[in-house]
């Protein structure tokens, strides 16, 4: 029925850069599913948050008698909530699968680049890099969905259930989000809730699986990028001409970011680093690319808008952290300096007692 609906559409009069790459039933479950694990990613790392900042507030209660909230307690839900699901879906599912792969290849390149210079001292790197990465993770899951069901018997079918389990999921950690939010304090001091509980003793777990789980979505996303990229060529001088291009400006524009996000505030920086990476990408698709490419990316710009600007309180509560452990850092590192210099200074004297 979709199909002899989809066959009366003058789909030969509009212009390429406006036609899907695939059949709009599947880039829209496809891009249903993206959204879904943006929420899922957002709704875990604000609990994550939440539980930090609930912890770090019962100590400086303890010392000073307040509480201190690092970052606005608020969630996406009702109207508003709705608004931004639609709109992420609705950029998903126009972006093509082409920029979708790019944007994956981009973030694992930047991903892994910022793990190999950050400071070892750096503790809120992966915070900060889960946060930034929530329009990425909806490309990825699409970019996946994309190379697993290609040429798939009843592949809507599949797309179907693979939506509907994401669904599941995002409203079931959404629940849990507003049940955090709303009264964890009150379970977790009383201690007569089962998920509250849970959360009190086990939930410094919540980020290392949430990052687990992030490697191998991106691990499986990057082999059906690459599969996705080299489809459109016909050659391997071709595919070369492409590739090369493509890692050497991003080498240098990650390198450039990362030495200008150190200087900026961390809302800042994160967005002058999308205008940078999707400017850049621009240019480059505009040179070895297709009109339809350049339009993807420009949808691209809409959707990180849509999942950063929501999300700017988690970055600067982050920011805030990593600031605060930089002065722990250094004041540790001077005190330990101090106490070395002292007894340096007790051992000379000692010897110079002895000696007279």
């Amino acid at each position: 029925m979709f199909s002899f609906i989809m066959s009366l559409l003058p789909t030969h009069s509009l212009p390429g850069w406006l036609c899907l790459d695939t059949n709009p039933l599947h880039c829209l479950l496809q891009a249903l599913v993206g959204a879904c694990g943006i929420s899922v990613l957002c709704s875990l790392m604000r609990v994550h948050l939440f539980l930090e900042d609930s912890q770090r507030g019962k100590n400086d209660k303890d010392r000073s008698g307040q509480r201190t909230h690092s970052y606005k307690r608020t969630t996406k839900s009702g109207l508003p909530g709705m608004l931004w699901f639609l709109l992420v879906t609705g950029v998903l599912a126009v972006v093509g699968s082409r920029v979708a792969a790019l944007v994956v290849l981009e973030f694992c390149l930047r991903s892994v680049s910022g793990w190999v210079t950050t400071r070892p001292q750096c503790r809120n790197f992966l915070k900060q890099l889960l946060i930034q990465s929530q329009f990425c993770v909806g490309c990825a899951l699409s970019c996946s969905l994309h190379f697993l069901h290609e040429g798939a018997f009843q592949r809507w079918l599949c797309l179907l259930l693979a939506a509907a389990l994401s669904w599941f999921l995002a409203r079931q950690t959404s629940l849990l989000l507003q049940h955090v939010t709303a009264l964890y304090e009150l379970h977790s001091s009383q201690r007569y809730c089962g998920t509250c509980i849970s959360l009190l003793t086990s939930g410094h777990r919540l980020l290392p699986v949430l990052c687990r789980t992030m490697i191998i979505t991106f691990f499986v996303a990057v082999v059906a990028a690459i599969s996705v990229i080299n489809e459109h060529f016909l050659s391997a001088t071709e595919a070369l001409r492409f590739w090369t291009p493509l890692t050497i400006c991003y080498t240098l524009l990650i390198v450039y970011m990362q030495e200008d996000q150190r200087r900026l505030p961390g809302s800042q920086a994160v967005l002058k680093t999308v205008v940078v990476r999707l400017g850049g990408l621009m240019v480059l698709m505009l040179t070895v690319g297709r009109w339809a490419d350049v339009f993807h990316i420009l949808m691209c710009f809409l959707g990180e808008a849509s999942c950063l600007i929501p999300t700017m309180d988690l970055l600067d509560a982050t920011s805030s952290e990593d600031e605060e452990d930089s002065t722990d850092y250094v004041t540790r590192e001077q005190q330990q300096r101090l106490e070395a210099q002292e007894k340096h200074q007790r051992s000379q004297d000692l010897l110079c007692q002895i000696a007279s």
